[in-house]
């Protein structure tokens, strides 16, 4: 299973990015899906996760700016991040829980890299 994210840019703070997700392989169902970031010197954190019934989480610093969403027809989830400030920039990741061979298994994408500028 292989995870492709797009959409990472530089933007001026106070404008907006899209993110997206594709997964491509056999696997027979995902569950969960997310977005995490990491910052340079800091660790990798959840920004957003959707869940197979479509239930939401975000972090905190995100809450009312960020919406994750997903379409399962395509195997992609998305992540539209408006009013962006300096602190969000990061490389962002996808990640996937998905079902395979009857297993739960986690894969990560590679990541994209947002800038934000003040």
């Amino acid at each position: 299973v292989q995870l492709q994210a797009f959409g990472g840019g530089l933007v001026q703070a106070g404008g907006s990015l899209s993110l997206s997700c594709v997964a491509s392989g056999r696997f027979y169902s995902i569950n969960n899906m997310g977005w995490y970031r990491q910052a340079p010197g800091k660790e990798r954190e959840l920004v957003a996760a959707i869940t197979s019934g479509g239930s939401t989480n975000y972090a905190d610093s995100v809450k009312g700016r960020f919406t994750i969403s997903r379409d399962d027809a395509k195997n992609m989830v998305y992540l539209q991040m408006n009013s962006l400030k300096p602190e969000d920039t990061a490389v962002y990741y996808c990640n996937y829980a998905v079902v395979r061979f009857g297993f739960n298994m986690a894969y990560w994408g590679k990541g994209t890299l947002v800038t934000v500028s003040s």
